[in-house]
């Protein structure tokens, strides 16, 4: 029984020599963080001012909606703020953005209050323009 029991630790020990033998000479790739998505440079510049900010800026007149998205005013106005057109709606839920009524103005969801966002559209934001305003609201939306 003696002989059993040194040999079974042998075993264990020979596994777990060899299993940190084996992780000294992984040649495994460090991972590159994925770069922080710049509210400011991404969705105010790329997004917000272009498409959004002649309507809703308080530049001479009350701002559409009273939501004002010109540079410097709109992440207050965004983030955890509830919609003044639907009742129980949140402007943009941080980690959510399905849940965010912003992300639902701009694909058109059936249940949002009044028209699809940008007004003037069609054309209204490129896919490509929505999954950014979606990958920020993930993230969190840092007001970067």
């Amino acid at each position: 029984m003696r002989v059993h029991a040194v040999s079974l630790s042998s075993t264990i020990v020979a596994v777990v020599v060899a299993s940190i033998a084996a992780g000294c000479g992984s040649s495994s790739t460090p991972t590159t963080p994925t770069p922080t998505l710049s509210f400011s440079q991404r969705i105010q510049t790329e997004i917000l001012t272009p498409s959004c900010a002649s309507c809703h800026t308080d530049d001479g007149r009350s701002p559409a909606a009273g939501l004002n998205l010109k540079a410097g005013s709109a992440y207050a106005a965004l983030v955890g703020v509830a919609s003044t057109g639907k009742p129980g709606a949140v402007r943009v839920i941080p980690g959510n953005p399905s849940g965010s009524y912003l992300v639902q103005k701009l694909e058109g969801a059936a249940d949002i209050v009044g028209l699809r966002m940008p007004r003037n559209g069609p054309p209204f934001l490129t896919d490509a323009q929505v999954a950014l305003v979606r990958q920020w609201i993930q993230n969190g939306a840092p007001n970067n």
